[in-house]
């Protein structure tokens, strides 16, 4: 029997590959589904089911077009919701064969009503390991909230206390050393501080897991697990809504995407339809130099999860700019959360622009030594770009909190005529906020290199000029 875990880092996402005798289950592929063929290929196997632990929020699953391509059924636990393709429906505890090995549907609702963990049982007999979706993460559980943007009814404290009870009657009467495998890791919003750790066992998460205290009661329960939740992307419905009803294939999204554009034909696109370009450079090279216009959101970053929550319409027609060899990626990373409107990459990336004599815009920078200067010898305006919690536990004193997520809100504390200095952690959601308040007209802001990072590595600031709640109490 072989389990493997394959991880997607941008999404902090884990689909599996299960195998038994020439037989193999895929659990909540991802979109780009010949990685799953191929490995069922090189095994001389054959991919029986694909099974699904809920209707997923925050990427497209590639459940549909792994289907079509292989035959396999797509699985579901206990739900009333109409899909828009064939699904076989699981009733609670049904077993499903893997040549020898046996796999368990176990209906856990509470992150949705449709949730349900997958128990692998080797030839045996033994329990091994539990799939639990977005149920139970590496210290954590899934949020109860995301349900009620798709059936407004499902409140969050309804699905909180089945959550709970999913866990207490469901999960932990299992066995110590089974493995618990989540869908998704750190940096996931599906959580609220979910483990770096990819997998542990479950008397490990007994021992380790707020969620899992034994003398936890419901009411303390819902509590803790409401407490401090932030609203979900805005993106994370729309994916409900494809997961469900179904999508374009996959491969015509990408041959539609990857259309070369010469610079001509990309400069009239981009002036005379309503076309996003979003140049995927990294932030160091984007800043020197880019097409007016642009949104700089960088693959060698939570691309997916940046892309979903600013870009706020699913069908935006996008025209992309990339490192040459990176426009697949770039639009295979698009449709990962149902973005399928990507209509073209510049052939020759910038630098055919700049080569054509077209106007060009930049993004002013300050190293950390020059601003230090600035900062303490004459006032700035500075904005501080990273979430709440992290402002809220080490920033600039005199910073305003902006966080990138609620961009709209930022704009509206700043003032056109004025100069700002901007940061974040490290850089990378710095220049995506100037980037797109430059496309609407903010033309004075001025990224301070290497933000928080590189402020304090530098040590040009003192610590008292850095607020620590926590640790002034």
């Amino acid at each position: 029997m072989k389990v493997e875990q394959i991880y997607t880092g941008c999404l902090s996402q884990g689909a599996y590959y299960i195998e038994c005798d020439g037989e193999a289950a895929v659990i909540d592929p991802l979109r780009e589904v010949d990685q799953y063929i191929q490995l069922a290929g090189e095994r001389k196997a054959s991919i029986k089911y694909i099974f699904e632990t809920h209707f997923h929020a925050d990427f497209v699953s590639g459940h549909v077009d792994l289907s079509r391509k292989t035959g396999a059924p797509i699985v579901y636990g206990p739900t009333e919701m109409e899909t828009g393709f064939d699904a076989l429906i699981a009733h609670d505890h049904q077993v499903f064969n893997l040549g020898r090995a046996k796999i368990k549907a176990i209906h856990t609702p509470g992150h949705t009503l449709e949730s349900t963990c997958y128990l692998l049982i080797d030839e045996s007999g033994k329990e091994k390991a539990l799939f639990t979706g977005d149920i139970l993460f590496i210290g954590d559980v899934g949020r109860p909230d995301l349900a009620q943007h798709v059936i407004a009814e499902l409140t969050a404290v309804k699905l909180a206390g089945m959550l709970y009870d999913s866990l207490r009657n469901k999960i932990m009467p299992l066995s110590d050393d089974l493995v618990i495998y989540p869908a998704h890791g750190a940096g996931s919003a599906c959580g609220k501080n979910l483990g770096k750790e990819k997998s542990d066992t479950l008397g490990n998460q007994k021992k380790t897991n707020y969620a899992l205290r034994g003398n936890l009661s419901k009411e303390e329960f819902v509590k803790e697990i409401l407490a401090g939740l932030t609203p979900p992307p805005a993106y994370f419905p729309k994916n409900v809504l494809m997961n469900i009803k179904g999508y374009e294939n996959v491969d015509e999204v990408l041959q539609r995407g990857t259309k070369a554009l010469n610079v001509h034909q990309f400069q009239r696109l981009i002036h005379e339809n309503h076309v996003l370009v979003v140049d995927t450079r990294d932030p160091s090279i984007f800043k020197k130099g880019f097409i007016p216009g642009s949104w700089n959101i960088g693959l060698d970053g939570s691309f997916a999860v940046w892309v979903g929550t600013l870009i706020k319409d699913i069908k935006q027609k996008i025209v992309i700019v990339s490192d040459t060899g990176r426009e697949k990626e770039s639009v295979t990373r698009l449709a990962r959360v149902g973005y399928d409107n990507a209509v073209g990459y510049l052939e020759g990336g910038f630098e055919a622009w700049q080569n054509g004599g077209f106007e060009i815009n930049c993004i002013p920078s300050i190293s950390v030594a020059d601003f230090a200067v600035l900062h303490k010898t004459r006032g700035v305006k500075i904005l501080d770009v990273r979430k709440k919690s992290e402002f809220d536990s080490e920033h600039i004193i005199g910073a305003i909190n902006t966080p990138l997520n609620y961009i709209e809100d930022g704009a509206k504390v700043i003032d056109k005529t004025e100069t700002y200095y901007i940061y974040c952690a490290g850089g990378y959601r710095s220049m995506i906020f100037a980037s797109v308040m430059k496309s609407n007209g903010y033309e004075n802001l001025i990224d301070i290199e290497g933000g928080v990072t590189a402020i304090k590595e530098s040590k040009r600031f003192e610590l008292s000029e850095f607020v620590c709640p926590t640790t002034m109490l």
